[in-house]
């Protein structure tokens, strides 16, 4: 099957390419070289973590050595603790160390974290220096590579520090989804449904259509999945490019409660896209009290959740506790909590809800 290729284009910056397609991280250098910015880098540094350096490093540096390109790289551990301030700072002395300068390129060869983490970095050491995402989840995919946040957390909470940095260029290589473990597939399925319920109609019935597909990881129902998940995001970031339009943030759908759990959870106790699927679920149940969302949409919801193997988690924590975390997310304002609610699918606002009604929405959904 030939690549897909999605062009991302945000007023006042150079467009981008997203490559989709089993076989566009062997052809990464030839794609490189035709990209202005990192043509004629004078070195190439791959960012990297210990689960896939093993599995796709050596694939990456051979094809950006057969475009001649010189490469080095940098693995970092596994796990959302890469993404910290620690860890920055060890990367940042490793660019140092290879005398990485501003005519040079960094690779995020990894999942999400790893596409945060290198991105990041890439945007802040000398200033910046051009960035190029080759994720190898279908979270990072579908999600992180495309729009330009990168973020690292704080203790305060997730993604508390980070830059709005648009990458060179994405190669989302679908063979790379072949190792992915059932639990980060589940992960990205959960975006992919997001997406859906916020952008309209045709993704969403669509999705509920093809969701065994999808979660069995037919090659045709992944690309198609891939490929609109990565069309709506970028028309999203396009229209509000760093979330200050209001636009971008029903990004954030399912959010809300979502870092809370991986918060109070332990971040890693349960994958992101799993705490995204029960925000999703409390959120629209609240949608119902606060903006009318209809019974059907609900119950379709829970349907498609289900059908991408996401089910309930099953957690449960004090509701104040809960409604204190949500406030230490950096879409709070004023200190009241916002939510991200659909009144029907395509059809969202952005509501400051009260903190009664938030807490009696927990205590229902806890009890």
């Amino acid at each position: 099957m030939p690549a897909t290729k999605v062009v991302v284009s945000i007023p006042d910056e150079v467009p981008y390419d997203v490559r989709i397609g089993a076989q566009v991280l062997d052809d990464l250098g030839n794609s490189l070289k035709r990209i202005p910015r990192v043509a004629n880098a004078s070195r190439v540094v791959i960012v990297s973590d210990t689960n896939v350096a093993p599995l796709y490093l050596a694939a990456a540096k051979e094809s950006l050595a057969r475009s001649g390109f010189r490469t080095s790289d940098i693995v970092v551990p596994a796990g959302e603790d890469a993404k910290s301030v620690e860890v920055l700072g060890e990367v940042w002395e490793a660019l140092a160390s290879l005398k990485l300068s501003r005519d040079g390129a960094i690779v995020a060869l990894g999942g999400g974290v790893v596409g945060d983490l290198a991105g990041f970095a890439a945007a802040t050491y000398l200033r910046g220096v051009p960035c190029v995402q080759a994720p190898t989840t279908l979270l990072a995919m579908v999600d992180s590579s495309v729009g330009g946040k990168t973020a690292i957390n704080l203790e305060a909470g997730k993604n508390l520090a980070g830059t709005f940095t648009q990458p060179a260029f994405v190669c989302a290589s679908t063979a790379t989804l072949s190792t992915l473990p059932e639990r980060e597939w589940a992960c990205g399925c959960a975006e992919v449904a997001k997406a859906a319920v916020i952008d309209g109609d045709d993704f969403f019935f669509w999705l509920c259509d093809v969701a065994d597909d999808l979660a069995q990881r037919d090659e045709e129902a992944v690309i198609e999945a891939i490929t609109r998940s990565v069309v709506f995001k970028a028309g999203v970031v396009a229209a509000d490019q760093k979330e200050s339009q209001g636009v971008r943030e029903c990004l954030n759908y399912g959010h809300t409660l979502g870092h809370a759990i991986e918060k109070l959870a332990g971040y890693g106790t349960f994958s992101h896209g799993a705490c995204v699927a029960e925000g999703m679920r409390f959120a629209i149940r609240l949608a119902q009290k606060e903006v009318g969302a209809p019974d059907e949409l609900v119950a379709a919801q829970d349907e498609l959740l289900d059908g991408l193997g996401l089910p309930r988690l099953g957690w449960k924590a004090a509701p104040e506790e809960v409604l204190s975390a949500m406030k230490g997310d950096k879409k709070v304002r004023d200190g009241k909590v916002r939510f991200v609610l659909p009144s029907d699918v395509g059809k969202w606002g952005l509501l400051h809800v009260a903190d009664e009604a938030v807490l009696a929405e927990l205590k229902e959904w806890f009890a």
